[in-house]
């Protein structure tokens, strides 16, 4: 074997570079007709010379060397000229070399060229001598040129990583999970086993660009870390809302008092959810729950209640059944305007009197109806439109809103009721007149049949044809309403000498105005009063039990038995 080329010797320079030898690897020559192990991709020959060595100019002779091959046309023309002759040809056609230069080699081999491969693109095409030769080695993937053994240098180690400048060394590499290798590292692999001398010799290696970091597993884990967590955590709260017990906190509260204001007609779902974010309670479904428990849950009422902050729902049910935690002003049906003043008062922690003054300075200010009078006569004009019911009065609120509520409530709750069209039904002159009607059965009744009967025998003393009373109402607590008191003893002297319009023992018809602030049995029964022919009434025992009488005869006899039970 020589150095430039393959000889008559068995072994190329490489074993897999298909520019070199020809499919007789192994010491096999390739014959005529078979097909070439390199796809039939014509192979350069080079000269043989038998004697000289590397001073005698082989180079330049090198670079001037001319090669023909046969076509695919005229190798088979050789084949049909070898089998249908008288075989002039051999086996072997000598190949030609012309040689310029001072190099000169005394014998030639031959070889026979490989008929090209279809396949091929430059198969087809002949090679001449020149710039016009197809270049083996100018692609960036082909082999390097061969270089001679006393020129080969010993390998060089890997470089250092230039970024980083980390030398892995043997056998410190990354592992192939951070270094991105792949099901196809195999192959890549191979393919650098194969091509390693070459590649080590003719280029600078590639740096991969799969190569994952550290920071990439961190994101992965992450990821699926996050996914895992919020699986769990809705997990967790899904079970907490169908099985588990409602949030609840325990002890009677931190000592951080909070006023918490509950609308009229709310559920304990509304009052639950009102607790929950004045932090009062953990939930609304444990302050449901506790609720239901307690025996006098259903009679928890609308109002303002001082409760503390962070307290269970057991602790805060309980409190708010107690009054102490109401912060309240409540009109009871019947009650006069003073009364609920004076409460109003002390909730708010004025001087007495505030309210009183500012109701009867600023009246105007709170929306009363339309047909709400203001004669002199009246004592106080927002007498029976202070609704009863419960209304929220904490310290720092202002009187006025307070009023301003419960005439609003009055407001409404009489037009549901079309006043002014059920008074002219009733014989009466004004919407304002059925309200002073309602006051009175108010004050005079005590049960809800009392209030239907004394309805009628108001109506019936107001009449015209009234010839036992003359149209005398002879209230004692439109007497009381204008001294204010409560006083059922009431001698005929005092009564007979005040002038008042207040004193229906000396006037005639209605007072000027309501003596008080009727609920709802007493307009209901003011609307439907019966139709029995009641004249008379007496409170026989002087507190809950009231007789009525038709005649002057059977309001004499009752009279007698008032007395006997009062010891008059």
């Amino acid at each position: 074997m020589t150095e430039y080329g393959r000889g008559p010797g068995s072994e190329p320079w490489h074993p897999e570079d298909p520019l070199y030898g020809d499919g007789g690897w192994g010491g096999q020559q390739a014959h005529v007709g078979q097909q070439s192990p390199y796809g039939g991709q014509p192979q350069q020959q080079y000269p043989q010379p038998q004697h000289g060595d590397w001073t005698q100019g082989q180079q330049s002779g090198y670079d001037q060397q001319q090669y023909q091959y046969y076509d695919e046309q005229s190798q088979q023309q050789y084949g049909q000229q070898y089998t249908g002759q008288d075989q002039q040809y051999a086996v072997q056609a000598p190949q030609q070399y012309q040689h310029q230069g001072g190099w000169e080699a005394s014998g030639t081999h031959g070889q026979v060229p490989y008929p090209p491969d279809p396949s091929d693109p430059y198969g087809q095409q002949p090679a001449s001598y020149g710039g016009e030769a197809p270049d083996f080695y100018g692609t960036e993937d082909a082999y390097p040129p061969p270089v001679p053994p006393s020129r080969r240098r010993p390998e060089s180690k890997p470089e250092p990583d230039p970024e980083t400048g980390w030398d892995p060394g043997e056998d410190r590499g990354e592992h192939a999970f951070f270094a991105g290798g792949g099901d196809g590292d195999d192959v890549d692999d191979e393919a650098d086993s194969r091509s390693g001398r070459g590649e080590r010799r003719g280029k600078k290696p590639v740096k991969s660009k799969k190569r994952r970091t550290g920071c990439a597993c961190m994101v992965v884990v992450l990821v699926f870390g996050g996914g895992l967590g919020t699986v769990g955590y809705f997990g967790y709260k899904y079970y907490q809302n169908r099985f588990g017990p409602a949030p609840d906190y325990a002890g009677s509260g931190n000592g951080e008092q909070v006023t918490v204001s509950i609308p009229k007609g709310a559920g304990g779902w509304e009052i639950g959810a009102k607790l929950r974010e004045a932090g009062v309670v953990e939930s609304a479904d444990a302050f449901v729950s506790a609720l239901q428990a307690n025996p006098k849950g259903k009679g928890l009422q609308e109002g303002v209640y001082t409760l503390e902050k962070q307290m269970s729902a057991a602790s805060a049910v309980q409190l708010m059944l107690d009054p102490k935690s109401q912060n309240n002003v409540i009109v009871t049906p019947g009650e006069r305007n003073a009364g609920v003043y004076a409460a109003i008062d002390k909730k708010l922690q004025l001087s007495t009197g505030t309210t009183r003054k500012l109701a009867k300075q600023e009246y105007r200010k709170f929306g009363l109806p339309s047909w709400a009078q203001r004669s002199s006569q009246i004592q106080d004009p927002l007498e029976g439109f202070l609704f009863p019911g419960t209304y929220a009065a904490a310290k720092g609120m202002k009187p006025d809103a307070i009023l301003k509520q419960m005439v609003t409530q009055a407001k409404e709750r009489y037009a549901a009721y079309d006043l002014p069209s059920k008074a002219k039904a009733l014989g009466l002159d004004s919407a304002f007149q059925l309200i002073t009607v309602m006051s009175l059965v108010q004050a005079e009744g005590k049960t809800h049949d009392d209030f239907r009967k004394m309805a009628e025998v108001v109506y019936n003393r107001l009449k015209p044809t009234n010839t036992e009373t003359n149209q005398l109402l002879q209230f004692d607590s439109t007497y009381n309403y204008l001294k204010g008191t409560s006083n059922i003893h009431i001698s005929e002297k005092e009564i007979n000498s005040n002038q008042s319009p207040y004193n229906t023992y000396t006037h005639k018809g209605l007072p000027p105005g309501p003596i008080g602030n009727p609920g709802e049995d007493a307009m209901k029964a003011a609307l439907n009063p019966t139709h029995d022919g009641w004249m008379y009434f007496v409170a026989t025992d002087g507190v809950n039990n009231t007789e009525f009488a038709k005649t002057n005869e059977e309001f004499e006899k009752l009279k007698d038995k008032f007395n006997a039970s009062s010891g008059n």
